[in-house]
């Protein structure tokens, strides 16, 4: 059964993907849906077997590889950590499927799809089961390639096929970053099972390793390039540029690469990597400042996007960056529970999204919407909702987590827990606001569309409406229901899944904060829901005043532009590349000395040697007889020398004079035939 969880979803693909032409679209869709829909109910079952009764399993279904000390098993491993992530993913996979099945029922190629859909989950549920590093690797390149094949599904677009590359190369850094660490873990541990790693690791502490000629500690070494992986799949700052492009795709591409599968990937290496970041805190410290600067820069790059979806990518990306630096302050329980919980309001925002798109004839700025609200009532509703649990609004899922998390960071009483609190508060804020402002241009405003798009808008069919219905319970309830079951103080829900080190434990001072610091995020995303109301609302003309002055020109410019990350990377870096690839690569290597001596050289000595034989014909036998001597005078030369000095000489040498001579021999012809 526990097998059945992780290959119903690769059994379905490839029956859409081998057969769909047999089975039609509807066949292709019941199926892989079907399939989904099981592997969600036996997540359920495993995980009350594992995360609530404690029964912790363990499959090894054969060997992979073993050649002396490398040892790896295709092996299963269901904990408390892994069991949570199962049922996320198998229930938003399912979800996203289900609705599917009506948003891309006009496409020919809907059998593809959902065999790239199902391809996707498969995927990210080896990468959660897997037992050790480099059958985890597998999954993790595999969702990899699965997010390309998905986000270029609509080949024939150009900005999808750009999109598709991008998010390809980018995540090439953060997996090349990856191997080295699992490499490193191979190199010194002599095994990539996590159970062994886990215990071997206390006994490196102290070991260093020599990396470009500088001493390095072992597990400093390890945990940056471990990390380094988990930026680029999750999106942190510095390879965080693919994800707003990556809404290029499908909508319900995006719910879920958004919502449970790619880009939880990074936090969940960061998670189950705990026993190795528990014994480096300066890395600790590094996650941390490098998720909060995240959560600040998505929340304020937000506030002036017009795109419907890249205005909830920013989102995602923001997001990710407080569960980032709630697991760099050792709080990694926090972390996943804000993962699971994001994961069910992002998919209902981004598949709420596609309804409204679907509405309004597939357009997506939200300047062009306005008055949806009392045309399309029930994707409203569920919109409010998704942007209400994404605030953070009182008892809602989002409150429960991203409170706690803030929580957590200014209960370390320490400087870096101070400025992770101050820029997640803030990035509350900003939140609030550019949620408020996706809901008011949407379905509030007056409406600013062509008015043949407008009349016509509809709510979407019965399975979008199931889909966004099953989101909206989860996105309501389980945060409530599931706290203190899983961040609970004194809970011990994820068990030996996780390991915090003592000194780092701090839940407990979380609960003894000053009230001021615990209801200061709450107060200020109500201040953002309220200002983005007024503003938009009442005080258009000011916001029109503030963005065409001098100050406000150049901060919406900086937004708008992405801070500018775009900019760099493209003149700087890209261009660099591709100057020293077109000027070294391809002129003086490719059409240079591979030229010389490939193809080219070759094909000249070659027409060369066919020349000299060919002047060789003169028609006088004087000739032929003078060269018929020569060569034979100088093949007998060749016998006897080798005869005399063949243990001393190479044989590479003869044939070298022998090339030579050849061609002595034809230069002296040439000057006879010229006489």
């Amino acid at each position: 059964m526990y097998l059945l969880l992780v290959f119903l979803s690769i059994i379905g693909s490839c029956l859409a993907g081998l057969f769909g032409r047999y089975l039609g679209s509807w066949g292709s869709a019941i199926i892989t849906t079907s399939c989904l829909f099981v592997s969600f109910l036996i997540s359920l079952f495993v995980f009350y077997e594992v995360a609530l009764v404690g029964c912790v399993v363990y499959i090894k279904l054969a060997t992979w590889m073993s050649s002396e000390v490398l040892h790896i098993d295709w092996g299963f491993m269901f904990d408390s950590l892994t069991a949570s992530m199962c049922v996320v993913v198998t229930f938003i996979s399912f979800l996203v499927h289900l609705y599917s099945t009506e948003y891309m029922s006009h496409d020919p190629h809907l059998p593809r799809f959902m065999a790239y859909l199902s391809l996707f989950t498969f995927f990210m549920l080896i990468l959660i089961t897997a037992d050790n590093f480099v059958q985890m690797f597998v999954g993790w390149e595999g969702v990899g390639l699965c997010s390309y094949l998905l986000i270029n599904f609509w080949f024939t677009r150009i900005q999808a096929n750009k999109a598709a590359i991008k998010a390809m190369i980018l995540n090439r850094i953060g997996d090349f970053s990856l191997l080295i660490g699992i490499f490193l873990i191979f190199i010194n541990y002599k095994a990539v099972d996590y159970a062994t790693v886990a215990v071997l690791t206390p006994f490196f502490k102290a070991k260093s390793v020599n990396f470009l000629n500088i001493d390095v500690n072992l597990l400093t070494l390890i945990g940056i390039f471990l990390f380094i992986g988990a930026v680029g799949k999750s999106a942190q700052l510095g390879l965080h540029t693919w994800l707003p492009d990556a809404m290029e795709g499908p909508t319900p591409v995006s719910a879920l690469i958004h919502a449970a599968t790619m880009v939880t990937a990074g936090v969940f290496l960061v998670a189950r990597s705990s026993f190795i970041y528990e014994h480096i805190t300066h890395v600790l410290e590094y996650i941390t400042i490098i998720g909060a600067l995240t959560a600040f820069f998505a929340s304020t790059t937000g506030l002036v996007q017009n795109d419907l979806k890249r205005v909830i990518a920013y989102s995602t990306c923001s997001q990710l960056g407080y569960m980032v630096f709630a697991c760099g302050l050792s709080n990694y329980s926090v972390g996943i529970f804000h993962l699971t919980n994001h994961a069910f309001f992002k998919a209902l925002l981004f598949l709420g999204a596609g309804s409204v798109i679907h509405a309004v004839n597939d357009e997506q700025d939200m300047r062009k919407m306005g008055g949806l609200k009392n045309l399309v009532p029930f994707t409203y509703s569920m919109m409010v909702i998704g942007s209400l649990a994404l605030i953070g609004f009182p008892f809602l899922t989002g409150f429960y987590s991203k409170d706690l998390i803030l929580e957590v960071a200014y209960g370390k009483y320490t400087l870096l827990g101070y400025f992770s609190y101050f820029l997640g508060t803030l990035g509350a804020f900003f939140t609030a606001f550019y949620s408020t402002r996706l809901a008011y241009l949407t379905f509030m405003s007056k409406p600013t569309g062509h008015r043949k798009v407008i009349c016509y808008a509809y709510d979407s069919g019965p399975q979008i409406s199931i889909a966004l219905g099953c989101l909206a319970i989860p996105s309501m309830l389980v945060g409530y229901y599931t706290k203190d079951m899983i961040v609970g103080v004194g809970s011990h829900f994820f068990g030996t899944a996780i390991y915090v080190n003592s000194q780092n434990i701090n839940i407990f001072d979380a609960e003894f904060i000053s009230t001021f610091y615990k209801t200061l995020p709450v107060k200020l995303s109500l201040l953002g829901v309220i200002s983005a109301f007024i503003l938009y609302n009442f005080q258009s003309n000011l916001l029109f005043k503030i963005k065409v002055s001098n100050l406000g020109k150049k901060i919406y410019t900086f937004l708008n532009r992405k801070w500018f990350f775009d900019k760099i990377y493209n003149e700087y870096f890209g261009q660099f590349f591709f100057k020293f690839g077109y000027s070294v690569s391809y002129k003086f290597i490719d059409r240079g000395i591979f030229e010389i001596l490939g193809p080219t050289g070759l094909s000249m000595i070659a027409l060369k040697v066919g020349s000299s034989l060919h002047k060789m014909q003169t028609g006088y036998i004087y000739h032929y007889t003078l060269v018929i001597l020569i060569g034979a005078t100088f093949l007998f030369g060749i016998r006897q020398v080798w005869l005399l000095f063949g243990f001393f000489i190479d044989y590479r040498l003869f044939i070298l004079i022998f090339i030579l001579a050849f061609f002595i021999i034809n230069s002296l012809n040439d000057k006879k035939i010229t006489e």
